[in-house]
């Protein structure tokens, strides 16, 4: 899509979200990745309509609706990236949810992922706090003409709201949720990393590695989002364990490890309206 469709895109996203859900300003938006039976339960209770214009998704680890939550909150399950989509997705297109909510209100923007661990204490099903990423994607959703509304150079020094991050502890600590903090590093994907590369990883600074959530902060960031994100830990990079690495065995331990991320979520959400 070209720059003026993919403006006209997000207005008519934003549009859908009035229309279904009222004009209440939302705060809060909430992709949820990865899938499990919890984090639908928490989804289904809210009522949902699917939305126009994004690109569709091939994996059924994902679904193409969003939900209004209690209150002014706005949860997604739709993010797009250019390897579960069913059509190439240009950078641009893959943050169209982002900035069609922006438009409607939306002040803070959490993301959830799973991703493989560097740091040699992970274990499979840990939570890490994201607390800062590294783009390995080599590219840029802010790339091409600017988008109305947006900085065209926004600062990335801390793109990780530092007060979120502390309620997200506090709040994880309360739980009894063990949550580690730790640096994402984002690449492109859609193929697992070689253990040249996770050795390159890890002396860079990562501590966790995927294949998302980096365009969408940026985005975010760029209009003004505070945001917060959190990785599940489904996997040991490449190299850190003596058995291959398939999707399935990253769907497998992201499903059986997502209650507590869900019930970190439920918990900590309406604390940051509180806020």
């Amino acid at each position: 899509m070209s720059s003026a469709e993919l403006e006209q895109t997000a207005d008519v996203i934003a549009a859908t979200a009035v229309a279904s859900f009222g004009r209440a300003s939302p705060s809060f938006l909430a992709p949820a990745w990865p899938a499990s039976p919890t984090c639908w339960r928490i989804l289904d209770a809210c009522p949902s309509v699917k939305f126009p214009g994004c690109p569709r998704r091939r994996f059924r680890a994902t679904r193409e609706r969003w939900w209004r939550g209690p209150s002014t909150q706005f949860r997604s399950s739709a993010r797009a990236d250019g390897f579960t989509s069913t059509k190439v997705v240009s950078p641009a297109a893959s943050v169209l949810l982002v900035r069609a909510f922006a438009r409607i209100g939306v002040k803070t923007l959490i993301l959830t992922n799973a991703a493989g661990g560097l740091r040699r204490t992970f274990r499979p099903g840990d939570l890490m706090l994201i607390g800062d990423h590294i783009n390995l994607s080599f590219q840029s959703v802010l790339a091409g003409p600017v988008v109305a509304g947006e900085e065209r150079f926004p600062d990335m020094s801390d793109p990780y709201d530092p007060e979120l991050r502390l309620l997200a502890r506090d709040t994880a600590k309360s739980l009894g949720i063990g949550l580690q903090e730790g640096v994402y590093a984002g690449v492109l994907g859609p193929s697992y990393e070689t253990a040249a590369e996770i050795r390159m990883l890890e002396r860079l600074g990562a501590d966790a590695v995927g294949m998302s959530t980096v365009p969408e902060i940026v985005a975010a960031r760029a209009n003004g989002l505070r945001c917060l994100g959190f990785s599940l830990i489904s996997n040991l990079a490449a190299g850190m364990e003596t058995t291959p690495l398939t999707h399935a065995d990253v769907l497998a331990v992201a499903g059986r490890a997502t209650a507590a991320l869900g019930q970190l979520l439920k918990t900590l959400v309406p604390r940051l309206q509180a806020g």
